[in-house]
Parts: C-alpha cells; sequence; structure tokens
C-alpha cells in the first residue's frame, strides 16, 4: 500500500514562510502602534515618522497573529469555510494586519492600498484622531465581535455555527476574559450543538499569563486542573505551549499539529454524525495556547524589568510620549525592535508581502477577513411570515375579550417556524421562559433545543430543537441569538422585565455595533436585535420586589436613536402587528413590553394597524372632546397602564359629565420625543394637536416617571404629571401594585381633579369617593387576599351604555 502523498501544507518548505508571514503580521501590528510614515523603515528613523502619543496594545497581539496564521494554513489545507472571534478586549492590530496582508483591507478601504501611501495610512489611522480603535471594532472586516467589552466571544462563536453547518468559528479566548462570568457560563453551549445541522467552534484559549497588571487564573493553575476544568465542560483540550526561549519553528510544528487534529476530529464528529447517524454527545476539541505576553516584544524596560512575559507588554512596550528624556535611547531600541523582524525579507520593493510569502494565504471568500459569514448582511434572505391580521382576535366593544397577548402571538410564532423549517434561519432564545412567558404554540412547531442526555420524562426536548431556552443564562442566549443575527439570520430574545437587566450591557455593545456598521456601506444590514420584556412590573402575582425593574427602557433610551426603537402595545392586536413590524426590520433594536396575564382587548385588528403604524394616537372612542379644546389629556402608555388610565376616564366622566376629556395611547415610546431628536419623534406641532399646548396631562406610565419627563423635556406643554412605577411592592394582589405606585384608577382621578382648578369645590366629593374607595380597597385585600369585586370586573362602558 502506497504512502499517503505528503501535503505542501505539511513541507519544510510551507513552514518557513509560515514563519515569514507570522513575522510580518507582527512587524505591522508593531508598526500600527508607532509609525506614521515611514512604514517599512526604508529611511532613517526620525521623531517626526513617531506618532506624538501611542495608545494601543501589544500584549495579546503576536500570540493571536500567531493563531490566524495557523489558521490560514488549516483552511488551505482542509478547504474549510472558517471565521475567527477575537475575544481578548484588545490588539485589533493583529486583526487589521491580517486583513490587510490578505488584501481584503484595501478592497473594503481602498485609500489604505497595498503600497507604501497605503501602507502608511494602514499605520496612521490606528489608535489615531479620525481613524480606527485599539479593538477588533466594526470597522474590521471579518470581524462580527466587538472586544472592547470582554465575556461574549465563545457565545458568539456558537450562535454563528447554529443552523451553519459547513461553518468552522475559531474563537481566541483571553484568559483574561476568560475570567468574565458570561465567557465562564459559555463553555456549556456545546451541549446545545447538533453536529448533523450545526457547524462546530474551534475555542483557543489563549494564556499569556496576565490581564493589564495581575495575573491570570488559568495561567497560574496546573495543566493538570485546566485539562480536568474543561474535560469537565465537555471538552478535550490539546496544548501547545512556548516559552520565550522556545524555538518557533519547534511551536509552529506543535501547532499545526494541534488544528490539524481539532479539524480532523471535527470533521469526524460530524461525519459519525451526519453519515453513521452516531447520536451520542461527544468531547469537542479545544486548544490550550501558552504563549510569552508580547512574544517576540521587546526584553526589558529601562528599570531593568522583563516586558516580554510580563503584564508590562500589555500595552505598548516602549513609551515614546512626549516628554521623553530617555527619548534617543527610546527610538534606538524601537528601529531595532521593528527590524529584529527582518521586513526586508518579507516586502517588496513596493511595499507589498513577497509573492511567495503571499502564495500560503487562502484565496477570495476563503480568506477569514473576507468570509461572507462576517457580514452576515450578505447572506440574509428575507423571513417568510404568516399574514398577521389572520390571528386577530375579535374584538366588538373595547373591553369585552379578554385574553394572553405573549399567548395569542404564540400562534403567529408558530407559524413563523413552521414557514421557515426548511430554511433553518429563524431560532426562538431565552433563559428557561419560553413556557411561562406563554409562548406555548411555538412548541407545536418545534421543541427545546438540547444536545445532553434526555430522559423519557423530559418536556419537549430534543437534539435538534430550535427554542434555545434550556440554559438559565441571559447572557448566554443574548449572545446566541446576536452570533445568529450577526451572520445573516432572524431571531428574537424573550425574557423577564426585571431580569433582561443582565444584559443590559450586552444590548448596549450590540447597540454601538450597529450605530458603527450603518456608516460602513459595505457592511449589509443584518436582521434587528428583538427584544421582548414580558413578566413585568405589574404582574406581581406570585413574584415580589426582585422582580420589578422597568429600567430597561430607561437603558436604551440612551442609545443612539438611529438605532434604539421601543414599543408598548396596549393588547394582542397591538401586539401582533408590532411584533411583525419588528421581526421583519433590519440594524435595530427593537423592545417590546409585552403582556402575558390575562388582559382586556381594546381595538380591533384595523384599529391596531391604524393605531401602530402611527405609534400614537387619540382614541376617539374613550374621549369625549369632540374636535373641541379639551378640559384635560387622559394619556397611557402599556397595557396595565391603559387598562387604569380607561378605568379612571370613566369615573371622571361618570361624576363630572361636563369634564371634557381626550384619550391618548401612546405604543411607540420614541413618538414622545421631538422629531429633531429620533426620527420617530413627533413635530411641535403634531405632539401640540395631540398634548395641546398647555391644558393638563395625566400620563399613566409601565415605567419610571421621569423617562416620559426626560422624552418631554423640549415640549411646549409643561403641565405633564407622570405616574408610573416607584419601587414600592412586593407580594401583593396585582390592583395593590398599582395602588402602592399610585398608578391606580382611584389615584388617577385625584391626580387629574388636583389640576383642573376650574371645578373648585365640585370635585371635593369625588375625592373623598376616591380616598373611602382606597381604604376599602386595603381593608379587602388584607382579609381576603384579593382585590375589590368593582375592580376586578369593571368593564369599559360610554355613557350610553353603562
Amino acid at each position: 500500500m502506497s504512502k499517503k502523498a505528503k501535503r505542501i501544507e505539511d513541507s519544510e518548505e510551507y513552514f518557513n514562510r509560515l514563519d515569514q508571514y507570522w513575522r510580518a503580521t507582527n512587524y505591522l501590528a508593531a508598526a500600527q502602534l508607532y509609525m506614521k510614515e515611514n512604514p517599512l523603515l526604508r529611511k532613517p528613523l526620525t521623531r517626526d515618522q513617531v506618532k506624538t502619543k501611542i495608545v494601543g496594545h501589544w500584549g495579546t497581539v503576536p500570540g493571536q497573529n500567531f493563531v490566524y496564521t495557523h489558521l490560514n494554513r488549516a483552511i488551505t489545507k482542509y478547504n474549510l469555510d472558517m471565521i475567527l472571534i477575537s475575544g481578548p478586549g484588545h490588539g485589533g492590530n493583529f486583526f487589521v494586519a491580517n486583513s490587510y496582508l490578505e488584501g481584503y483591507y484595501s478592497e473594503v478601504y481602498p485609500n489604505v492600498s497595498l503600497d507604501e501611501e497605503g501602507m502608511s495610512r494602514l499605520c496612521k489611522q490606528f489608535s489615531f484622531p479620525g481613524g480606527i480603535s485599539s479593538h477588533v471594532a466594526p470597522e474590521t472586516p471579518g470581524s462580527i465581535n466587538e472586544g472592547g467589552e470582554l465575556g461574549y466571544s465563545i457565545a458568539h462563536a456558537f450562535g454563528s455555527v447554529f443552523d451553519n453547518p459547513n461553518l468552522i468559528t475559531t474563537c481566541i479566548v483571553g484568559d483574561g476574559e476568560a475570567e468574565t462570568g458570561p465567557l465562564a457560563t459559555a463553555w456549556h453551549s456545546n451541549k446545545f450543538l447538533n453536529p448533523v445541522t450545526d457547524g462546530a467552534v474551534l475555542p483557543i484559549l489563549h494564556l499569556n499569563g496576565y490581564k493589564i497588571s495581575n495575573p491570570t487564573v488559568f495561567a497560574r493553575i496546573s495543566k493538570d486542573e485546566v485539562k480536568s476544568f474543561f474535560h469537565g465542560c465537555g471538552w478535550e483540550p490539546i496544548f501547545v505551549e512556548a516559552a520565550p526561549d522556545t524555538d518557533h519553528m519547534e511551536v509552529h510544528h506543535a501547532m499545526a499539529a494541534a488544528v490539524d487534529r481539532c479539524i480532523e476530529k471535527i470533521q469526524k464528529i460530524q461525519r459519525d454524525a451526519r453519515v453513521n447517524g452516531k447520536t451520542e454527545r461527544p468531547f469537542w476539541p479545544m486548544i490550550v495556547l501558552r504563549t510569552p505576553k508580547g512574544w517576540t516584544g521587546p526584553k526589558f524596560n529601562d528599570d531593568g524589568l522583563p516586558i516580554e512575559n510580563s503584564f508590562r507588554a500589555h500595552q505598548v512596550p516602549i513609551d515614546l510620549t512626549k516628554p521623553d528624556p530617555n527619548e534617543a535611547k527610546h527610538m534606538k531600541e524601537l528601529e531595532a525592535w521593528l527590524k529584529s523582524y527582518k521586513p526586508e525579507e518579507l516586502f517588496d520593493e513596493n511595499y507589498r508581502l513577497k509573492a511567495e510569502i503571499q502564495a500560503i494565504a487562502p484565496k477570495g471568500e476563503h480568506r477569514i477577513s473576507a468570509n461572507p459569514h462576517a457580514n452576515g448582511g450578505n447572506l440574509l434572505k428575507d423571513l417568510r411570515t404568516p399574514d398577521f391580521k389572520k390571528y386577530a382576535l375579535e374584538v366588538k366593544t373595547p373591553g369585552s375579550v379578554k385574553a394572553q397577548d405573549m399567548k395569542e402571538l404564540g400562534n403567529y410564532i408558530r407559524d413563523v417556524l413552521k414557514l421557515n423549517e426548511d430554511n433553518k434561519n429563524f431560532r426562538i432564545f431565552g433563559p428557561d421562559e419560553s413556557m411561562s412567558n406563554r409562548l406555548y404554540a411555538a412548541f407545536e412547531a418545534t421543541n427545546r433545543d438540547f444536545n445532553a442526555e434526555i430522559l423519557p420524562t423530559d418536556d419537549k426536548l430534543a437534539h435538534n430543537g430550535r427554542i434555545m431556552d434550556s440554559y438559565l443564562s441571559e447572557h448566554m442566549c443574548e449572545g446566541w441569538l446576536e452570533g445568529y443575527l450577526l451572520t445573516g439570520r432572524h431571531g428574537f430574545f424573550a425574557s423577564y422585565e426585571a431580569f433582561i437587566r443582565i444584559i443590559d450591557s450586552m444590548a448596549s455593545q450590540h447597540a454601538k455595533w450597529l450605530k458603527v456598521c450603518s456608516q460602513l456601506k459595505w457592511r449589509a444590514p443584518i436582521a434587528s436585535l428583538n427584544l421582548i420584556l414580558t413578566s413585568n412590573v405589574w404582574q406581581q402575582d406570585h413574584n415580589g420586589f426582585t422582580h420589578q425593574d422597568p429600567g430597561f427602557l430607561d437603558h436604551i433610551s440612551n442609545k443612539k436613536a438611529d438605532v434604539v426603537r421601543m414599543y408598548l402595545p396596549p393588547d394582542t392586536n397591538c401586539l401582533l402587528s408590532t411584533f411583525d413590524h419588528c421581526i421583519k426590520s433590519k440594524n435595530y433594536v427593537n423592545v417590546i413590553v409585552a403582556s402575558k396575564h390575562p388582559s382586556c382587548q381594546w381595538l380591533t385588528m384595523d384599529q391596531a394597524v391604524k393605531h401602530c403604524t402611527q405609534g400614537i394616537g387619540i382614541w376617539d372612542w374613550a374621549s369625549n372632546d369632540d374636535g373641541q379644546e379639551p378640559d384635560l389629556v387622559m394619556a397611557c402608555c402599556g397595557d396595565t397602564p391603559t387598562l387604569e388610565a380607561l378605568a379612571a376616564t370613566t369615573i371622571l366622566r361618570d361624576n363630572i359629565p361636563d369634564l371634557k376629556i381626550r384619550f391618548v395611547n401612546v405604543v411607540d415610546l420614541m413618538k414622545l420625543q421631538s422629531d429633531h431628536q429620533h426620527p420617530h419623534g413627533l413635530s411641535e406641532s403634531e405632539y401640540n394637536a395631540l398634548f395641546t399646548k398647555d391644558k393638563p396631562i395625566i400620563f399613566a406610565f409601565h415605567g419610571y416617571p421621569k423617562l416620559v419627563h426626560e422624552l418631554t423635556y423640549l415640549r411646549e406643554n409643561r403641565n405633564l404629571h407622570v405616574y408610573g412605577y416607584h419601587e414600592e411592592g412586593t407580594i401583593t394582589t396585582p390592583f395593590d401594585m398599582r395602588v402602592q405606585n399610585k398608578i391606580d384608577r382611584f389615584d388617577l382621578v385625584k391626580a387629574a381633579l388636583q389640576y383642573l382648578p376650574q371645578l373648585g369645590n365640585k370635585s371635593s366629593h369625588l375625592v373623598q369617593k376616591m380616598n373611602d374607595t382606597l381604604v376599602a380597597h386595603k381593608q379587602h385585600i388584607s382579609e381576603l387576599g384579593e382585590d375589590l369585586p368593582e375592580v376586578v370586573n369593571w368593564k369599559w362602558h360610554t355613557p350610553e351604555t353603562k
């Protein structure tokens, strides 16, 4: 039997070129830190060629360049479809250097050309005003994970390979990043990976020993302990170790063997599952790569203390910030360091990587920076969606029907899952809450995804489920969804309102990503990040104070206006209309606050479509100003505030029939803001047409009152009085939650009367009646544990149908 022919990627000549390529990436990464011009030092180095202020990071860069170079080898050897996620917080110069050497950076940014002028621009722009940031960012071709905040790389990696059976996402995890909560829990993502329908994640834990100024935990525990930890998480760790004095060629061969072993193991796992039907959950391979921090960089500082292999390599290893009394010495050190890579052996006279070195890099879309999965909008296909109007609830008169809004939405979502079953580009994400959040019908189309052991007694679990809620981690579910969206698919995240605060920062980082991407023409739009907040503050039937926090709205409202949208539909038909709009949108962060408990239904579907399309409007059937100037504007936003505002309106109209009340409901919260501040905002004339210029506005709001004041602070009508959540209430009745926060109908009536001085003493008896009812309410719930019958059985009525 003849021996298998040796591939060129295994030859010594190839490894020599591989080492040269790595040196070239290290050189360009270091040059980006310091140089403004003369990028290859072909003229004598002078201080004016170096940046005045040196800002950036070096420590993690050479190790990440090492990984990137070896992934290029694996891509060409195995003809892989692969992207790379960089988890370390900084070191973006490594990714930029590699993209530039691949040629794709210049394709995206033609002014950063493959010549002396382009290389000078490449260097000058890094961590420079008007340039690019020091971490891997949206501006970096090939990136889907912004490294500015640590912890989400593994979650993004797994999200990217769900329903991407041919994709391998390699994820470099920094050893400092590995200490964050989201990353620590992310290792268990392999229990949700189906080797038949999904791709694979290849984690590379990069141990370089130090964070900014402290050692890292994984670098200071034994190899056996590290191995045991990852084996316990379902991984087969393969170790590659390089000391400062280790021969580079020795490390190249070790890394190549490790990467080959991982790729062949991944391919075997997938082949066994796809061809042989093997269903046993495998131990997936990973690499633990130990390299010196600041590898190949300066060895010691002015005090003789080590730089390489210490925390001192974290940022810039040679400080040239002015004034520098040792400037001449430091300039010589910088020149010696850069020349140690022998750039004259790597680049030709035209400032291009020499052809024989360039030849080993992948071509076309096999280049990591050019892979279409890293620019997911190019792969995005529109969802197939049913006509949401066919799921309408019939509402013959306002409030005559009660229904669970989220339960009804589940019917629509079920059919979205069915319509996209073949495309496999839509999933639901949430931390063990899909049933709790009443998405029952979705389980008629699919099950929960779970690839650990499934028992006969388990409910709705399957190895190929499309509901990602079997892991109790908001971080993980959100991260998976982001990775899924960033690589060109669709989905949404549903969570309890109070605990979506756990992913405040993740949503913020994604909003920032979208904001930057909107300014990059080469970044194609992706499906919006859709977040449904339910189990909200007003639904405390068995949960307590810990489950009350509507502040996610305040958090999102501060993000860029061209990215964020917030909707509070008051009933099922409005929720259907809103969700259908959001799930079809692109490049937004959409927040929907929805009810899951039985609640009154107000609008027909035709009314709901008109109302939601406008985002705000007068409900004529609840108003009696009849084209006249109202005495009072009763406004509301959210399902419970809508109920209480309507109930308060009936009390006022029944007791003071001459009072002219205009009822305004808000679905799109950003309508309150000026059109100068938000694209959805109302103009001043539009706002005044709804709310008047000076009449009292009693505004019942779902969340913290100050948010409405912040959104309307530029408005002419300052006679605005907002009632919302004030951090009151724990285990109590639904209505008592409203009473404790003074958003109930009786307190709203008292508030309205307070701002109607023209009534004089006419309102005194009604105020007394409201006070008496509130006392009766407290006595009733204390004795019986349930709300007053007049509250529970209340129904909307006009004066004619009372």
